[in-house]
């Protein structure tokens, strides 16, 4: 191995631990939101630590075709070491104030879908709903109004035809008037439904 890979990898290893660094505190960071679940995040931290391990054979084995020497893992604490001492700080308030504004652009986007989408939506299907309702109730009068024009006059021949009729069939058809009333008391509470769905 030539002094210039030599070289070339020490600055490569150092970029590399100040990288894991600044991963690591990102990684840290975010975890706070799953620090209750236990199995998810202990998957997540053997995944990271893999895929960081992975990254860095990957940046070495690019520089010098992946020869590992003692000075390599000097070189990536040294760049580790390095991050924690001078940018750590400026970094983790960087990271809060990105986090602060992912937060805030998310909301934005979430309070503008639901009033421009949700909303609309929801009172259109509620206007449509009411419209509707107001079409049956409008139907179910005609109809009732209809019906009550046309049977009517049978009514009141069959009211005049009943007193006619001997008891025994008086009897049979008093009995026939209990399903009406039943069907009337129907037709009442439907309509009373519909009138308060409407309101």
């Amino acid at each position: 191995m030539t002094l210039n890979v030599q070289f070339l990898t020490m600055l490569s290893m150092i970029a590399g631990g100040f990288y894991v660094g600044i991963v690591l505190d990102t990684f840290r960071r975010l975890t706070k939101c799953w620090k209750h679940r236990f199995i998810l995040l202990s998957v997540m931290e053997v995944c990271f630590w893999l895929l960081q391990t992975f990254i860095l054979f990957y940046i070495l084995f690019l520089v010098n075709g992946g020869e590992l020497r003692a000075y390599v893992f000097i070189a990536c604490l040294f760049g580790f070491a390095t991050y924690q001492a001078v940018a750590k700080k400026w970094y983790q308030q960087f990271l809060e104030h990105m986090l602060s504004m992912i937060v805030a652009v998310y909301r934005f986007i979430a309070h503008v879908n639901r009033v421009l989408i949700v909303l609309p939506i929801k009172y259109i299907c509620r206007f449509v709903l009411t419209c509707l309702i107001f079409c049956l109730q409008i139907i179910t009068f005609i109809v009732g109004f209809a019906l009550k024009i046309v049977f009517l006059p049978l009514v009141w021949l069959l009211k005049m035809m009943y007193v006619l009729l001997p008891q025994r069939i008086q009897h049979n058809i008093h009995k026939l008037e209990g399903f009406y009333s039943t069907i009337e008391n129907i037709y009442v509470r439907c309509r009373k439904f519909m009138t308060f769905k409407r309101r």
